[in-house]
């Protein structure tokens, strides 16, 4: 299956309405940490080329926040991946991957609540990116340009609570981004970037290895629908690290981390970046 970052982006304004399409649609992003979660799945389930119709709907652009799309994927976060199929829509990404496996051509074990528990501990999107600083200051500024743009459209009213929230959030962290925050929502936010890479730092280092199975992978020798949250979040992790998508990830996160990996982790890492679900989704590099 060819990957989606050589596909053009979607104008989410011309996307056909759910009930006209005659396949699944996954609307999604090469470089969200989430929507590699049903990439890998649909690579490691047996899905043909064109079983599912992918629609790269560009986050980096605000793209999710077109009121076409928002009224489409009747997602009322306006987040990726989302999923519509036959007037059905899947808004998240545990939604999504369970429909890929229970669907699958080839049966993998169910996910378990080991899911919920990674989905728990990581980071919101904005305060991930302050790791990549660069690219978080594009991206914010893009999104409050976005929201602004799509909210004063005569399509917009019904998300008119929808854009109010974005709009304040983001702000937000636009405004943490360009130093014009007061000092004292400046140090908050970075107590709180700070808090949560200590945590992650300790799930990483004291829980995920004894959460790790015997074998390769939670599926045993092939990858379960626990791997592919597993998978895309170690990517992430490793990715904030400045590290690439062989074993020189794992290196990176040790390093950015301050701490030796388990030894379980790093062959599961090996495990993943040996397999060609991995090498075409992050083709161009982690993210």
């Amino acid at each position: 299956m060819p990957s989606t970052n050589s596909r053009p982006t979607t104008n989410p304004t011309r996307c056909p309405p759910p009930s006209t399409m005659s396949k699944p649609v996954l609307f999604t992003y090469s470089h969200s940490v989430w929507a590699s979660v049903p990439e890998l799945a649909i690579r490691e389930l047996g899905y043909a080329p064109d079983d599912i119709e992918n629609r790269v709907i560009n986050l980096r652009q605000g793209e999710n926040f077109a009121p076409p799309f928002l009224n489409i994927t009747k997602n009322p976060k306006g987040t990726l991946p989302t999923m519509a199929v036959a007037g059905q829509s899947y808004t998240s990404t545990e939604e999504v991957t369970s429909y890929l496996v229970k669907h699958a051509p080839k049966p993998v074990k169910p996910g378990t609540s080991f899911i919920a528990k990674i989905h728990e501990v990581q980071r919101s999107d904005n305060e991930l990116e302050q790791k990549a600083a660069t690219f978080a200051a594009d991206f914010i500024r893009n999104r409050q340009d976005a929201l602004g743009h799509y909210s004063s459209q005569p399509n917009a009213a019904l998300y008119k609570a929808f854009y109010d929230s974005k709009l304040a959030s983001n702000g937000y962290f636009l405004s943490i981004y360009q130093g014009t925050a007061p000092d004292f929502d400046k140090r908050a936010f970075f107590q709180q970037s700070t808090s949560h890479w200590n945590n992650l730092k300790q799930f990483i280092s004291e829980e995920l290895a004894s959460l790790l199975p015997d074998t390769t992978f939670f599926g045993g020798g092939h990858p379960s629908e626990d791997d592919f949250h597993l998978a895309a979040w170690l990517a992430r992790m490793a990715f904030v690290a400045g590290g690439g998508k062989e074993q020189d990830g794992v290196r990176a996160l040790e390093n950015g981390l301050g701490i030796e990996l388990h030894p379980k982790i790093s062959a599961y890492w090996g495990a993943w970046c040996s397999r060609k679900s991995w090498q075409e989704v992050y083709a161009t590099g982690l993210h």
